[in-house]
């Protein structure tokens, strides 16, 4: 993919709600009741349907699934996947390009890590989420 195509791409921050909540293992429902009174299951269809999310509900969504704003702004799944497999190892180089050209970004961190570690913490939100369901239930 060239850099022009790169920057032309849009982002689709409905459809990076729904990545996000289903890696989390949260059911459309679930993020509705924590969304409030206004919220069912049809309508947060809807918004993840939306190419873009009003801001106020982006970070009110990001909040509740514990992730960054900016990640479900910015998210997209074909670069990440690229990057994640030219970056398997300590001294890993990740090739990007810039107005001026081709520049290079060496990793300080084990990029396999990082990716146990959110898992890891995807696990606990998803732990939590079942605990304030039962909750919900027992009521």
């Amino acid at each position: 993919m060239s850099y022009t195509d790169m920057q032309n791409k849009k982002i689709h921050q409905g459809r990076n709600i729904k990545r996000f909540r289903e890696m989390l293992g949260i059911k459309q429902e679930a993020l509705a009741f924590e969304l409030g009174d206004d919220w069912n299951q049809k309508k947060v269809s809807l918004l993840e349907q939306k190419e873009t999310v009003e801001s106020d509900i982006l970070a009110q969504v990001a909040k509740i699934l514990k992730v960054p704003a900016e990640a479900i702004e910015n998210f997209d799944e074909e670069s990440a996947i690229n990057i994640i497999a030219n970056t398997f190892h300590d001294s890993a180089v990740a090739n990007t390009f810039t107005d001026g050209g081709q520049a290079n970004f060496h990793c300080t961190f084990n990029p396999l890590d990082k990716m146990v570690e959110l898992y890891e913490r995807m696990l606990e939100q998803q732990k939590e989420m079942i605990e304030k369901l039962e909750r919900l239930i027992e009521k």
